[in-house]
């Protein structure tokens, strides 16, 4: 029998488009897991970058908390411990001994003074420790920044708090905290205010923070060339926490910080 030239055509045309589906194919697969393992690659290095990054900025937040520190330590002892002690010198300066009452009771008030300093200087001492704010928390890191701020006399301050108390993850929470501080330096460096006002509140899995004070506020274009508003908006996304701000000029800001943990 003599071999059909169509129907041999048609078997060399079947094998060759079979041959090239099977090359398509296996270029395709080729191409896939090539493009997969690139971009596995560029994730890991992306990730690698990012754990960098953030360990960077907490190392860079914990300097700044303990520069930020050192400065309103020295406010502190400067106003008020210094006040303390320098009372406490002219009571005993002025001691007639020869006096008893009036000697005992500035002996007493010398000693109360003394005492307060003590406790003071204590105080200072410990926020020296960056790991403090992780043990007494959150809360209590702000409640004593607002009261330093209030002692310098410059600031009424009013911390209200709602909510059962969700501790964020230790490196998160003194990120946190710094931006926290950092806002209220700006609002004391810059905002012309008399008032500063911090509203907390703690969801089921997350923490929310406002800001607020009375001062000359600052237009959109202002905010958005601001360098220390987009430090505090990169530091609040690379902890997973959305950040947001309102100002209007002449009526003060408002700044946000929601963080789930």
């Amino acid at each position: 029998m003599q071999n059909n030239p169509i129907m041999k055509n048609e078997i060399l045309f079947s094998l060759f488009a079979s041959s090239l589906l099977f090359l398509l194919l296996a270029c395709f697969i080729i191409v896939f897991f090539l493009t997969y393992q690139k971009r596995k690659k560029e994730h890991y290095i992306e990730k690698i970058e990012l754990k960098s990054l953030f360990q960077q900025t907490l190392l860079q937040s914990q300097l700044e908390i303990q520069e930020q520190t050192l400065k309103n330590i020295s406010q502190e002892i400067h106003d008020n411990i210094g006040q303390l002690l320098s009372l406490t010198k002219l009571n005993l300066a002025t001691t007639d001994i020869e006096q008893k009452d009036t000697a005992q009771q500035k002996i007493d008030n010398s000693h109360q003074l003394v005492s307060k300093a003590i406790v003071d200087l204590r105080n200072l001492s410990r926020r020296l420790d960056t790991d403090h704010i992780s043990e007494k928390g959150l809360e209590a890191s702000i409640a004593f920044e607002l009261e330093l701020i209030e002692k310098a006399g410059k600031h009424k301050t009013e911390f209200k708090v709602e909510g059962n108390v969700v501790k964020p993850d230790k490196q998160k929470e003194l990120i946190l905290f710094r931006i926290v501080q950092e806002c209220f330096n700006n609002i004391i460096k810059h905002a012309d205010a008399n008032t500063i006002k911090v509203f907390m509140v703690y969801g089921a899995d997350s923490v929310s923070i406002t800001i607020t004070d009375n001062g000359k506020g600052f237009s959109k274009e202002s905010s958005e060339t601001g360098l220390g508003l987009r430090n505090m908006q990169n530091r609040a996304k690379l902890i997973g926490g959305e950040f947001s701000i309102s100002s209007t000029v002449g009526t003060g800001t408002q700044v946000s910080i929601h963080l789930s943990v």
